[in-house]
């Protein structure tokens, strides 16, 4: 087993969120939400010591990066979004398998300003 693997390692409570969506009867327009879809032990490590800051069409974005590890899972994929310690969090990349399918590691970013993308 992986030293990164061991429980007392895994000592954040993460959500994992899956796009769901329904399609009004009445009007036969589509809306989409984030629903959770689990909730699991991961180890959380932010990826930069301070905020990274940009301007977007005159719209001012602090990207947190982080680099998310949990156990091994085949049912966590790039489209799903993240939900640790009150921050909503996009995958930016992976999930990239860890050893001999002993983990996960994923690499997400929390957006203060981005919009309403669904």
């Amino acid at each position: 087993m992986a030293p990164w693997i061991k429980a007392g390692r895994l000592n954040a409570r993460v959500t994992i969120l899956a796009k769901t969506g329904v399609q009004s009867a009445a009007t036969g327009a589509y809306s989409s939400t984030w629903a959770e879809y689990d909730t699991v032990f991961a180890q959380v490590v932010d990826a930069l010591p301070s905020r990274a800051e940009r301007v977007a069409d005159g719209v001012e974005i602090a990207n947190r990066p982080c680099r998310v590890r949990m156990r091994y899972r085949e049912d966590v994929t790039s489209a799903m979004r993240l939900r640790f310690n009150g921050r909503d969090l996009r995958i930016v990349g992976g999930p990239a398998t860890l050893g001999n399918r002993e983990g996960i590691e994923l690499l997400a970013e929390e957006l203060t300003s981005e919009g309403s993308e669904a």
